[in-house]
C-alpha cells in the first residue's frame, strides 16, 4: 500500500476501522512485549518510499522489497545499520515470468524453496492482480524475472487495487502437523501428502482489505495451488505476516491504521486463533510500517532477539527501524 492513511483524518477513520468483528482489534491490547525504544536501522536517504516487507534469511541477510517501482533488496549489516549488498547497490527491479510488468511487491519470505514476494498489482496496468512470484536470488542480471508465479486472484475476495496483498510469510509442515492444523478444504487434519510437489510448507498470505489470512499450498513445479485455510487476522487490515518458528507464533501486523498494532495468533484446536495483541512500542511514533521481521533464535543474545520494522512513508528520511523482542516469549 503507498498512501499512508495518517492523511485520511483519524477523527474518521480510525472509530470505523476498530469496530471490526469480534476478537479483531477491539480485543484489549497490551503493551509491547519487547524493549519500549526503537533504532534507525538504516543510513539516510538509502530507500525512500514504499519499502513494504521484509523477511530474514539467517542472522546476516535481510530481504527487502519495494511496491513501487517493484524492487528487491538483499541487505547485509554494516555497523548498527542494514545495507544493499555490494551486488545489489540499488536493489534489483521485479518483472512478471513473462519479463514484462512492474509487479507492486507488498511482500516477502525467504524459504527452503527460494525467495517469494507477495504482490497486489501490476503497476503498469490498472486493476487487482494477486501474484505471488518466485525469483531466482543468484542471478547476477540487474533485474530479475520471477522464475515461477501463482495467480490467486480468481480465488479470492474482490478488493481495490490497493487494497490486495499486502504480507506473505511460510509455516514449514512438520509445525502444521504437530499442531493439527486443520484443512478447510478436507474438514480434516492437514495431510502434506495430498499436496504433491507443494515443497515442505504453507504459504501465508495477508489480504489488507479482508483483514484476512489466507494459507495455500504452491505447486512448486508451476502455478498450481490449493487453498488450504482461511484466518482472521485480528485486525479489520492486514500490512505484514510473520511467523516465529522459536515461539510458534504467526504474527499479523496493522499500520497506522489501527495505531501501529500487532497481533500474535496461535496453532490451538487446529486453527489458529489470536492469543495477544499488542501496541507498538511506546517511544516508536505512529510509522506507516508495512514490513516486520524478527531475527531468528541463533541471534539471541542477553535474552533478546532484533526485530526489524519497514516504514513505507521514510519518516525522517528513514525507513528501517530496529527494537527487540525477548527471546522465547509470545
Amino acid at each position: 500500500m503507498r498512501i499512508s492513511l495518517r492523511l485520511i483524518a483519524p477523527a474518521i477513520l480510525l472509530p470505523a476501522l476498530l469496530t471490526a468483528s469480534p476478537g479483531s482489534a477491539r480485543a484489549a491490547t497490551a503493551k509491547w512485549p519487547g524493549d519500549p525504544a526503537v533504532t534507525v536501522a538504516d543510513a539516510a536517504g538509502v530507500f525512500g518510499e514504499n519499502l513494504s516487507g521484509l523477511s530474514f534469511q539467517g542472522p546476516d541477510v535481510l530481504w527487502a522489497v519495494k511496491n513501487g517501482p517493484g524492487t528487491l533488496y538483499r541487505l547485509v549489516h554494516q555497523g548498527s545499520t542494514w545495507t544493499p549488498d555490494s551486488g545489489w547497490p540499488g536493489g534489483k527491479k521485479l518483472h512478471y515470468r513473462s519479463g514484462s510488468g512492474d509487479p507492486d511487491a507488498e511482500g516477502v519470505v525467504a524459504t527452503p524453496d527460494g525467495v517469494f514476494a507477495a504482490t497486489e498489482r501490476d503497476n503498469d496496468e490498472d486493476g487487482s492482480l494477486l501474484k505471488v512470484l518466485r525469483f531466482d536470488t543468484a542471478s547476477s542480471s540487474k533485474s530479475l524475472n520471477a522464475v515461477a508465479e501463482w495467480d490467486l486472484t480468481d480465488d479470492l475476495p474482490s478488493v481495490d487495487d490497493n487494497g490486495g496483498f499486502e504480507g506473505i510469510t511460510w509455516v514449514p509442515d512438520a509445525f502444521l502437523t504437530a499442531g493439527g492444523f486443520r484443512d478447510d478444504r478436507t474438514k480434516a487434519a492437514y495431510d502434506p501428502a495430498a499436496y504433491a510437489g507443494h515443497g515442505t510448507g504453507l504459504y501465508f498470505v495477508g489480504l489488507e482489505d479482508e483483514g484476512k489470512i489466507y494459507a495455500y499450498a504452491l505447486d512448486q513445479a508451476g502455478g498450481g495451488f490449493t487453498r488450504v485455510a482461511t484466518i482472521a487476522s485480528g485486525f479489520p487490515k492486514v500490512m505484514e505476516l510473520e511467523f516465529d518458528p522459536e515461539t510458534g507464533s504467526l504474527w499479523s501486523v496493522c499500520d497506522d491504521t489501527c495505531g501501529g498494532k500487532s497481533a500474535t495468533l496461535k496453532l490451538a484446536g487446529g486453527q489458529f486463533t489470536v492469543s495477544a495483541t499488542y501496541a507498538r512500542p511506546s517511544k516508536m511514533p505512529d510509522y506507516n510500517n508495512e514490513g516486520f521481521a524478527i531475527a531468528p533464535p541463533s541471534t539471541c543474545a542477553a535474552g533478546r532477539k532484533a526485530v526489524v520494522w519497514a516504514d513505507d512513508a521514510n519518516d525522517g528520511g528513514h525507513a528501517l527501524r530496529a527494537g527487540a523482542l525477548p527471546c522465547g516469549g509470545n
